[in-house]
Formats: structure tokens, C-alpha cells, sequence
């Protein structure tokens, strides 16, 4: 696998708040990974083998890091560990991101193959109902929960119940039960079945 080319002075950082209030968006000009996305939790920095993955979950007060494309999520305990954090983030990636290699694959891809034909084949295999709901899903709820960081899958459908995973930013964020929740069940009615239910399911994280 190739590591990134990128030197110290050419890498910059840009932080965005989320609608979760512990969860916070870090965006630099380069690739965090190419392909699909990874989440981290804290006991995976002991076997994790990227020294960028590594060093932000050492930091105090992280639960969580979240990867998709040139951006990272840190879920806190404590939204206050963000602030306190501030300048240690961006250290890291200035530093980190030297080394880093943006190919890698998480323990599920490797064991998959490759994500993106991992999801073409499920959205071939899906039934013409949850085909569907993934087309209305990819228009209207998806592009602003990933511009906020996170994301949404679907777990299963039946009987009129669809059940969601929250993932990235969207896992602890108190609107995910709320207002996010509401309007994916508002526009799935309306566009859909009237008669659907929405449920959420906490996501549990990739194991690298």
C-alpha cells in the first residue's frame, strides 16, 4: 500500500461542530481513506497499526473516531475535551498524515473484499421495496447526515418497521431519536408507505 506524499506545511485543518454536541468534524485537504468508511472505538488503538487512528484515540475524553473520505469525527465524553484538545488534533494530522495511508483497509473489508463492490452487490441482491427505500434515502436524508459527519444504514424491514443504524456523528447525537429520526419517517411516508415506522438501532463499531 502507498502513504501519503503530503509534508507537514502542505496539510491544513479545518474543524466543524456537529449537531451532536460531543461529536466533532475535522476536515483536512487530503484523503483519510479512499474507499468506504471506519470507525474506531478505544480499545482498538492497541492493535491498530495507523499511527494517525492511534494518536487521536489516545487523546482524553475520545470514545470514538469516525473516517469517511478527507474527514475524520472525535465523539467526547465531554464536549469540553474538544477545546482542551483543539491544538493536539491538529498537531496530529499535521504530523500523522505524513505516514499516512489512506488505502487501508479495515478487518470487515479485508474479510469482504472491496466496499464499493461489497455494496453494489447488496443494493443488486436488495428486494424492490428496500431498493427503494435506499433511492429515497441517497436523495434526501444521506447527503446532510454525511455533511454533518455521519450516516445511516438499514438493518431490516418488515411487517411496516424499518430499522436504521446511526453511525459516525449520528450515534450518540440526541436529534438522531428526535428530529432526524421524525423526518426520515416524515419523508418515507410520504414518499413510500404511509403506514411505515422507523426505528433506530445503536450501530456497534468496526473492529480493525
Amino acid at each position: 500500500m502507498s502513504q501519503s506524499t503530503a509534508s507537514e506545511n502542505t496539510i491544513l485543518v479545518r474543524f466543524q461542530m456537529t449537531p451532536n454536541p460531543r461529536a466533532f468534524k475535522t476536515i483536512v485537504n487530503a484523503p483519510l481513506k479512499m474507499s468506504g468508511n471506519a470507525s474506531f472505538k478505544l480499545a482498538d488503538k492497541e492493535y491498530c497499526q495507523l499511527p494517525l487512528v492511534v494518536e487521536l484515540l489516545s487523546l482524553s475524553g475520545v470514545e470514538n473516531l469516525y473516517i469517511f473520505e478527507n474527514c475524520a469525527t472525535l465523539t467526547f465524553d465531554d464536549p469540553a475535551e474538544f477545546s482542551k484538545n483543539k491544538k493536539n488534533i491538529e498537531s496530529i494530522f499535521k504530523t500523522r498524515m505524513t505516514v499516512h495511508d489512506p488505502n487501508f483497509k479495515t478487518k470487515e473489508e479485508i474479510e469482504k473484499s472491496d466496499s464499493v463492490q461489497i455494496e453494489k452487490a447488496r443494493r443488486n441482491s436488495l428486494t424492490p421495496e428496500l431498493e427503494q427505500i435506499e433511492n429515497i434515502l441517497d436523495r434526501t436524508v444521506r447527503p446532510g447526515l454525511q455533511a454533518d459527519g455521519g450516516d445511516i444504514e438499514i438493518v431490516e424491514y418488515h411487517n411496516n418497521e424499518l430499522i436504521i443504524a446511526y453511525k459516525g456523528a449520528c450515534g450518540s447525537c440526541p436529534s438522531s431519536t428526535m428530529g432526524t429520526l421524525q423526518a426520515i419517517q416524515g419523508i418515507l411516508q410520504d414518499e413510500f408507505n404511509p403506514d411505515i415506522v422507523v426505528t433506530p438501532q445503536i450501530e456497534d463499531d468496526f473492529d480493525f
